[in-house]
């Protein structure tokens, strides 16, 4: 089995950062192109707190290098609510928001479930039908950040699978490590 390995970060945008990981005196509006070509990939996460612009996608596209992948946490106007199965205007939405203006760079969506978000079969279900394979001839890549423990369990690993989702194995945090292989890809 082959694949390639992406060693990424969450976000750029690191005040702390700067002056050690970015150059001292290197303009904030470098520092994608720094951390694009000492990483792999890079979490965008400002689109989990609101839609952002084709033009901005394009830029992020712009500024890194071939082969390199954002992995894009969707919003959460569609992962933090109570019901997951009424979000079908909302994963459209996004999905017409421009991120496909990332092309080739674009990695696997992140829906990242609110930590008191149980696991209920019919609704995570309705919710995963709702997520496309591909927009425009596109493939797309999902995956599954859950972190209620209630989502440790077959049941939620056999839905996975069937809709080709992957789940986020969080190693680092405080959530329940979920290591089930769902998908093609991790």
């Amino acid at each position: 089995m082959t694949g390639r390995i992406f060693v990424g970060i969450g976000g750029w945008n690191f005040a702390p950062w700067r002056g050690s990981f970015y150059p001292a005196g290197l303009a904030q509006s470098k520092e994608l192109h720094h951390a694009s070509r000492q990483l792999t990939s890079i979490e965008i996460n400002s689109t989990f707190y609101g839609l952002q612009k084709p033009a901005t996608f394009q830029k992020w596209h712009d500024e890194t290098p071939d082969g390199f992948v954002f992995s894009v946490k969707a919003p959460r106007f569609v992962t933090l609510r109570k019901e997951l199965a009424s979000a079908a205007s909302s994963v459209e939405r996004f999905l017409g928001s421009g991120v496909l203006q990332l092309g080739a760079r674009l990695g696997p969506i992140n829906w990242q479930l609110a930590p008191e978000k149980a696991f209920d079969a019919k609704d995570l279900a309705a919710f995963l039908a709702l997520l496309p394979p591909e927009v425009d001839g596109r493939p797309l890549r999902h995956v599954l950040e859950a972190r209620h423990p209630s989502f440790d369990c077959e049941e939620f690993f056999a839905l996975a699978r069937e809709h080709g989702v992957a789940i986020v194995e969080a190693g680092d945090s405080n959530y329940p490590r979920i290591e089930a292989r769902t998908a093609p890809f991790s």
